[in-house]
C-alpha cells in the first residue's frame, strides 16, 4: 500500500521519461500499485500499457479488464479505450475480460 497518486505519477515519469531514464517496465510496476489501489487513471494507462505491449506482454483481454475497470467508476477516456478494444475481443475474450475485471473489483475494495 502507498499513496496512489504518488504511484502514478511515478509512472508516468518512467513512462515519460520525465527526470528519469524512460522505462515501460517500471512505469507499468508502479501503474499497477496505483491501479490496485483503486485510481482510475493508472487503470486508463496499466490498460493501455497492456493493449500496447508497453512494458508487458501485449495482452487485450487484461487492457479491456482495466479499462473496463476505470470506466466503471466514471473514467471517460478509460471507456472509449474499453469499446474501442471491445471490438477486436472474442465473445469468450470479453468474458474473460468482464470475468478479470470483477476479480480486480473485489480486491479493490478489500
Amino acid at each position: 500500500q502507498g499513496h496512489a497518486t504518488a504511484q502514478y505519477n511515478l509512472g508516468r515519469m518512467y513512462a515519460n521519461g520525465l527526470g528519469v531514464p524512460e522505462d515501460d517496465v517500471e512505469a507499468v510496476e508502479w501503474y499497477r500499485k496505483a491501479s490496485k489501489q483503486g485510481h482510475t487513471e493508472a487503470q486508463t494507462e496499466l490498460g493501455r500499457m497492456c493493449e500496447f505491449g508497453l512494458g508487458v506482454a501485449e495482452d487485450d483481454v487484461e487492457a479491456y479488464a482495466w479499462f473496463s475497470v476505470a470506466a466503471a467508476v466514471g473514467g471517460e477516456v478509460a471507456r472509449v479505450h474499453r469499446d474501442s478494444i471491445k471490438a477486436d475481443l472474442t465473445p469468450s475474450e470479453i468474458a474473460k475480460g468482464q470475468k478479470m475485471a470483477r476479480e480486480i473489483f473485489k480486491r479493490i475494495q478489500q
